[in-house]
């Protein structure tokens, strides 16, 4: 697992309701549980300190590192697409596009690539983007790396589901949720005779861990462009039944993980 996004996970599912912060102590030790080394954990919080994502905090168990606004905005707006407490309205048949203006820098590029399909858009050709629902976070995050977008909405004038062919891969997508669906229960099986909070956390982790991957490649894409039995709705409700199964001890074990003073 790696440190940051397992870090991101740990923020995100535990730390955004607890004041958005803990101690470096116990971020160490909560992550020993996810086989993150110390070094590691401690290397992806200099990062995210460097990307604006943490910034450092005194806590009453020593230095710690806290939540920046942009990264509980991030959290947020994770939090609806993971756990689905706000169900989308009815898709209108209006398509998102975005003109991004075009950067020389590879690695701007890279970056660019990487948050705008986080946000559900696909590129359709050149900087131009598009996406089935348009994201308030566009505009922040293309302006975030010094670049301006033009950006409206419009009904496409072709093969709706052709488009999400070639975009979206519906049917890897498809295949993706049945395979985690598949691990995820593998992962119950061997892991229940383990009733410990401990175990709560590692594991309610590591479900976390992989099903948080569909945020970059699942944009919610409307039900009238999917088959009509869709795996995504068997793993999202085996997700929320052991996601609600292991919370309560979960969060007993990062309380006291919070609590601790830790030499």
């Amino acid at each position: 697992m790696q440190a940051r996004s397992a870090l991101f996970d740990l923020y995100g599912d535990h730390l955004r309701s607890r004041g958005g912060q803990a101690p470096v102590a116990a971020l160490v030790q909560l992550m020993d549980c996810l086989d993150v080394a110390a070094p590691a954990v401690r290397t992806a919080i200099s990062r995210m300190v460097r990307q604006g994502w943490l910034m450092p905090v005194a806590t009453p168990h020593g230095r710690g590192y806290g939540l920046t606004e942009r990264a509980t905005r991030r959290l947020d707006e994770a939090a609806v697409r993971i756990y689905r407490h706000q169900p989308r309205p009815e898709w209108d048949g209006h398509w998102s596009v975005a003109l991004v203006g075009h950067s020389r820098e590879r690695t701007r590029r890279e970056r660019m690539t990487r948050a705008l399909e986080y946000l559900g858009y696909r590129q359709l050709d050149g900087d131009s983007w598009v996406a089935p629902w348009t994201s308030p976070e566009l505009a922040g995050v293309v302006g975030s790396e010094g670049l301006s977008v033009t950006h409206f909405c419009g009904t496409l004038d072709g093969d709706e589901r052709a488009l999400v062919e070639r975009l979206w891969h519906p049917d890897d997508l498809a295949k993706a949720y049945r395979r985690w669906t598949e691990d995820a229960r593998q992962l119950i099986e061997s892991t229940a005779g383990d009733t410990s909070d401990r175990s709560a956390f590692m594991v309610r982790s590591m479900l976390l861990h992989e099903w948080r991957k569909f945020l970059f490649t699942d944009p919610g894409l409307p039900r009238a462009l999917l088959p009509a039995q869709w795996p995504g709705d068997d793993a999202a409700a085996y997700f929320d039944t052991e996601n609600a199964r292991l919370g309560p001890g979960a969060a007993r074990f990062v309380d006291d993980c919070l609590a601790r003073r830790i030499p």
